[in-house]
Protein backbone atom coordinates (compact mmCIF):
# COMPACT_ATOMS: atom_id res chain seq x y z
CA UNK A 1 0.00 0.00 0.00
CA UNK A 2 1.04 3.15 -0.96
CA UNK A 3 1.28 6.37 1.23
CA UNK A 4 -0.40 8.97 -1.59
CA UNK A 5 -3.02 6.85 -4.33
CA UNK A 6 -4.30 7.58 -7.45
CA UNK A 7 -7.24 10.08 -7.23
CA UNK A 8 -5.85 11.66 -3.63
CA UNK A 9 -5.39 15.02 -3.42
CA UNK A 10 -2.20 16.32 -2.42
CA UNK A 11 -0.39 19.79 -2.36
CA UNK A 12 2.86 20.66 -3.06
CA UNK A 13 5.81 21.50 -0.19
CA UNK A 14 8.88 21.99 -2.15
CA UNK A 15 9.79 24.00 -5.58
CA UNK A 16 8.25 26.12 -8.17
CA UNK A 17 4.85 25.07 -7.60
CA UNK A 18 4.98 25.01 -3.82
CA UNK A 19 1.83 25.53 -2.18
CA UNK A 20 -0.30 24.45 -5.26
CA UNK A 21 -2.67 21.53 -4.49
CA UNK A 22 -4.20 18.85 -7.61
CA UNK A 23 -5.66 15.56 -7.55
CA UNK A 24 -3.15 12.56 -7.98
CA UNK A 25 -3.08 11.46 -11.79
CA UNK A 26 -0.60 8.66 -11.86
CA UNK A 27 1.95 7.10 -9.09
CA UNK A 28 5.02 6.01 -10.76
CA UNK A 29 6.02 3.66 -7.87
CA UNK A 30 9.70 2.18 -9.32
CA UNK A 31 10.59 5.79 -9.76
CA UNK A 32 9.13 7.26 -6.51
CA UNK A 33 7.44 9.76 -8.53
CA UNK A 34 3.98 11.09 -8.80
CA UNK A 35 1.89 13.31 -11.98
CA UNK A 36 -0.34 15.99 -10.35
CA UNK A 37 -3.05 17.22 -12.02
CA UNK A 38 -2.36 21.18 -13.52
CA UNK A 39 1.12 21.32 -11.06
CA UNK A 40 4.97 21.45 -12.84
CA UNK A 41 3.59 22.34 -15.99
CA UNK A 42 6.21 21.63 -18.69
CA UNK A 43 6.14 22.53 -22.65
CA UNK A 44 7.47 20.44 -24.74
CA UNK A 45 8.35 21.42 -29.01
CA UNK A 46 7.69 19.04 -31.47
CA UNK A 47 8.67 19.23 -35.42
CA UNK A 48 6.62 18.84 -38.14
CA UNK A 49 6.62 15.43 -39.08
CA UNK A 50 4.49 12.93 -41.71
CA UNK A 51 1.46 11.53 -40.62
CA UNK A 52 -0.35 8.40 -42.52
CA UNK A 53 -1.68 8.89 -45.53
CA UNK A 54 1.09 11.59 -47.09
CA UNK A 55 -0.56 14.55 -44.49
CA UNK A 56 1.63 16.49 -42.58
CA UNK A 57 1.77 17.18 -38.57
CA UNK A 58 2.17 20.62 -38.44
CA UNK A 59 5.22 21.73 -35.83
CA UNK A 60 3.66 22.85 -31.82
CA UNK A 61 4.25 23.03 -28.69
CA UNK A 62 2.59 20.95 -26.24
CA UNK A 63 2.33 21.20 -22.64
CA UNK A 64 1.72 18.44 -19.68
CA UNK A 65 2.30 17.73 -16.45
CA UNK A 66 5.98 16.30 -15.85
CA UNK A 67 6.06 13.86 -12.71
CA UNK A 68 7.15 15.41 -8.91
CA UNK A 69 9.08 13.84 -6.82
CA UNK A 70 7.09 12.05 -3.72
CA UNK A 71 9.11 13.63 -0.68
CA UNK A 72 7.45 17.01 -2.68
CA UNK A 73 4.14 16.41 -2.11
CA UNK A 74 2.27 15.85 0.85
CA UNK A 75 -1.23 14.61 1.27
CA UNK A 76 -4.24 16.85 2.09
CA UNK A 77 -6.08 15.83 4.96
CA UNK A 78 -10.15 15.04 4.09
CA UNK A 79 -11.28 16.35 7.59
CA UNK A 80 -8.84 18.82 8.46
CA UNK A 81 -8.18 20.11 4.93
CA UNK A 82 -4.26 20.73 5.94
CA UNK A 83 -1.14 18.92 4.44
CA UNK A 84 -0.63 15.95 6.57
CA UNK A 85 1.57 12.89 7.12
CA UNK A 86 0.05 9.68 6.61
CA UNK A 87 0.71 6.41 8.89
CA UNK A 88 -0.83 2.84 8.61
CA UNK A 89 -2.88 1.18 11.03
CA UNK A 90 -5.04 -2.38 11.13
CA UNK A 91 -8.98 -1.89 11.70
CA UNK A 92 -10.55 -4.70 14.03
CA UNK A 93 -11.71 -6.98 10.39
CA UNK A 94 -7.49 -7.12 9.85
CA UNK A 95 -7.86 -4.39 6.86
CA UNK A 96 -4.68 -2.15 6.34
CA UNK A 97 -5.70 1.41 6.02
CA UNK A 98 -3.79 5.32 6.01
CA UNK A 99 -4.87 7.36 8.31
CA UNK A 100 -3.82 11.16 8.93
CA UNK A 101 -1.38 11.36 11.22
CA UNK A 102 -2.63 15.05 12.22
CA UNK A 103 -6.03 14.67 12.89
CA UNK A 104 -6.01 10.54 13.84
CA UNK A 105 -9.18 10.04 10.55
CA UNK A 106 -8.83 7.11 8.40
CA UNK A 107 -8.41 8.14 4.85
CA UNK A 108 -10.42 6.28 2.61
Amino acid sequence: MQRVQQGDLVEVIAGKDKGLRGEVVRVLTKKNRVIVNGVNIMKRHRKARPAPGGQQIPAQIIEFEAPLHLSNVMLVCPVSDEPTRVGFRFTEDGRKVRYSKKSGSIIE
